[in-house]
């Protein structure tokens, strides 16, 4: 090889390790420069952002915040998509709090964990024998795909973050099958991707660690690499087991305590629509949000994904088609799994994994490319291109005929990339035309933000939390708002209108109030049902009749028993609610410069919610409180002839109430309230009432358990690397092959630029 012709392979892939970051870069500001909010649109805004900043808070304060109680709607944490156990997201939330400009601070994370995945896909590649440029296009195309783009990355956190650690998982375990890797990479990124607290990263990295194990077997013949692999999994798996436990011992109080494996049509993708994969154009058909013609690119993988096959040797892929087996069965399992069933218990929605179908078709088609690219033939190899670009077109014709012209520009464009791609492969090497091919996926990513204009799924709220605080009330206490977003139009939705004085979501959160009603994919099913709350937050217009109802076994409303120091009324909802006196005990307070969206009731007596700790009934019981914090209320009572305590606490699975030594049963009220009886003859003792996340000793002891057993497979790695060799009275010795003739040919120049490539490596 000449000197300076190509660098080593490790300086080579991390050039394009740094390419790799780089582009992901470009690419988010591309799509910046097409919409600025893309990346701080519809859950970002509504769920995450504002969670980051409250949990920040708490943790500053030194509480885990694990249950927070007057947020009725979203305070059990142990079950929210907080988190809570996963170190990358606890430091982004203990910096939340201190940036004002949320909307810049969510870009920037997202844009990080991005790159975390995007390298990812880099590794992947390599772990499947990929050259560094191919592993490279394939990385920067993946955070540009469809529905990873404008779901994962503009919405949805956790399925970015999530995706990130699980992508690092697959490649690690390919390279710990394969002898070159050790099992703790393979622990820690498949924890990271359980801890994350969502669901779908949690299955995609069991369903790609089944497939990474058969696949090994059927590479190399061996089981016990894919056992160890299996051992490594279940030990993260127990580590990971007290994100998930608390939700399934939980999961009956919850709207998710009936879910089971059905089908419905919402956002089953079809098959087909993988013929779209390349067609920057598509609109894809199936029933969504929007219809049953979706307005942006979800199932978009890569302009050079379907037709760049044409121009790979598939009788050299046969050859090496046992060593990719798994990422050919995890690609078949998610290519099945978008097409349904619609609900797996909590899995919903199956173009949710359309991301994971996108890395299988990137890691197969850049390693196939990189190992067996065949750009020998370009006449007959361009016109199977050609077809397949037809292909396209046709399909996504079909799908959404009204955009024929959009699709006939894109599938022209398209054509011309790839005959550039192939002409600069063959004259000037493989990676200037990895380097158009990434350079390319920039415009395309600009025009497929523009044309879908303003993010549909927005709330539009204000990037920056100062601008939120200054033009909101300053409510102390606990806030109950009753209203519905639906009734607020677009044109009301700014941080100087509607959101000045309604909050939806976790909105709140942002500015440090205390608000009963917040975002919630859970669900206290009771709750829910008692205020018609949703989980926004929004609610129905009998819920002011409800929030007012008395509870009949106590004789109090439902806001006393809450100790609500608030009530926000929508004017949407409720016209002409001030019209009529206040309820018993409340008064109707004007702030001006929010009459035009709000009514609002406030105690007349003052706030209740910091009085007398979180009891808000007694029944002959005298209750002293000496302490409380969110997961624990301790009180000095008495009762004479027993007695009955009810406490403003939601009545989540896992309290438990000790009078000095002996246990006592919990009771709900109205299936909302925990409540506990004292026995009679009780003089002057102590009740705890306390809180613990269901199951937290077993998911401690699994723990426990994964982390010995990662040790021991440490210990059996390192052993296995200090094998001994062979002894000196024994030696080993290979005979060495008798040297082969030299044989000098001298091939004319335009045969030799087709065998060779202008780094010097054989094509």
């Amino acid at each position: 090889m000449v000197a300076g012709a190509a660098p080593k392979p490790r300086n080579d892939v991390h050039v394009w390790g740094w390419v790799t970051a780089v582009g992901v870069a470009v690419g988010y500001l591309s799509v910046l420069l097409a919409n600025p909010r893309h990346f701080y649109t519809d859950d970002t805004e509504a769920q995450y952002g504002p969670m980051w900043v409250m949990l920040g808070r708490q943790l500053r304060e030194g509480r885990f915040p694990v249950l927070v109680p007057w947020e009725w709607m979203s305070g059990n944490y142990s079950m929210e998509e907080a988190g809570l156990y996963n170190p990358p997201q606890l430091l982004v939330d203990l910096i939340a709090p201190s940036v004002d400009n949320l909307a810049l601070y969510a870009t920037v994370v997202k844009l990080l964990f991005s790159i975390v995945a995007a390298l990812g896909v880099f590794r992947i590649c390599l772990a499947y024998g990929a050259r560094a440029p191919w592993s490279a296009v394939a990385a920067v195309a993946f955070p540009l795909s469809g529905w990873f783009l404008f779901f994962d990355e503009a919405s949805w956190m956790t399925s970015l973050t999530g995706t990130a650690w699980m992508l690092h998982a697959w490649a690690s375990a390919v390279r710990y099958t394969r002898g070159r890797g050790g099992p703790v990479s393979v622990f820690v990124y498949l924890y990271l991707a359980i801890s994350v607290q969502y669901v779908f990263p949690a299955a995609e990295a069991g369903l790609m660690i089944v497939a990474v194990a058969v696949g090994e077997v059927v590479h190399l013949r061996d089981r016990w690499p894919s056992l160890r692999l299996v051992l490594v999994a279940g030990c993260a798996g127990l580590a990971g087991l007290e994100t998930y436990l608390p939700g399934m011992l939980s999961s009956p109080a919850t709207w998710r305590g009936n879910e089971r494996i059905v089908n419905d049509t919402f956002l089953d993708v079809p098959w087909s629509e993988s013929l779209n994969a390349s067609l920057p154009s598509t609109m894809p058909a199936f029933d969504g949000w929007w219809g049953y013609v979706q307005p942006m690119p979800m199932v978009y993988i890569a302009w050079f994904a379907v037709p760049l096959l044409a121009f790979v040797d598939w009788r050299a892929a046969r050859a090496i088609a046992r060593e990719l087996t798994g990422a050919l069965l995890f690609g078949a399992a998610v290519l099945m799994w978008t097409a349904g069933p619609g609900y797996i218990g909590p899995l919903r929605w199956p173009g949710r994994v359309l991301p994971m179908l996108a890395v299988s078709a990137l890691v197969l088609v850049c390693v196939l490319l990189s190992r067996c690219g065949a750009f020998t033939d370009p006449r007959r190899r361009g016109l199977a291109a050609g077809l397949l670009i037809a292909l396209m077109f046709v399909r996504s014709t079909s799908a959404a005929p009204q955009y024929v012209v959009r699709h006939l520009i894109a599938a022209i464009l398209v054509g011309v990339l790839v005959a550039v791609t192939v002409w600069l492969v063959r004259r000037r090497g493989v990676p200037a035309a990895c380097a158009l091919a990434i350079v390319v996926m920039f415009p395309i990513a600009y025009e497929q933000v523009r044309d879908q204009g303003p993010t549909p799924m927005s709330y539009h709220f204000p990037g920056r939390r100062s601008e939120m605080t200054a033009a909101f009330p300053p409510f102390e206490g606990v806030t109950l708002q009753l209203g519905d977003r639906a009734l607020v139009p677009p044109a009301d939705q700014g941080g100087d209108r509607a959101w000045a004085s309604l909050a939806f979501g976790n909105y709140a959160k942002n500015m440090g109030l205390n608000y009963v009603n917040a975002y919630t994919p859970i669900g206290h099913a009771a709750f829910s049902a008692l205020l018609c709350m949703g989980w926004d937050g929004s609610t129905c217009p009998d819920a002011y009749r409800r929030a007012f109802d008395i509870e009949p076994s106590t004789g109090r409303p439902i806001v006393d028993l809450m100790k609500v120091d608030r009530v926000v009324l929508q004017r949407a909802q409720y016209p002409g609610a001030a019209d009529h006196p206040a309820p018993r005990g409340w008064r109707w307070v004007d702030y001006p410069g929010h009459d035009r969206y709000i009514w609002v009731l406030e105690r007349a007596g003052g706030p209740v919610s910091a009085r007398n700790g979180f009891v808000a009934d007694t029944r002959n019981v005298t209750a002293a409180v000496i302490d409380r914090d969110a997961v624990t209320s301790r009180l000095r009572v008495t009762s004479v002839h027993g007695g009955r305590i009810v406490f403003s606490r939601l009545a989540w699975p896992g309290y438990r109430a000790a009078l000095g030594d002996r246990e006592l049963p919990i009771r709900t009220i109205a299936k909302t309230f925990v409540a506990v009886d004292v026995p009679a003859g009780t003089r002057n003792s102590e009740l705890v009432l306390s809180w613990r996340p269901p199951g937290w000793h077993a998911g401690i002891g699994a723990a426990l358990a994964g982390l010995l057993g990662l040790v021991a497979l440490q210990w059996f790695h390192r052993r296995r690397l200090r094998a001994p060799e062979p002894g000196p009275g024994l030696p080993v010795v290979a005979p060495e092959p008798e040297p082969a003739p030299a044989l000098r040919v001298r091939l004319p120049r335009a045969v030799a630029e087709e065998l060779v490539g202008a780094d010097g490596d054989l094509r």
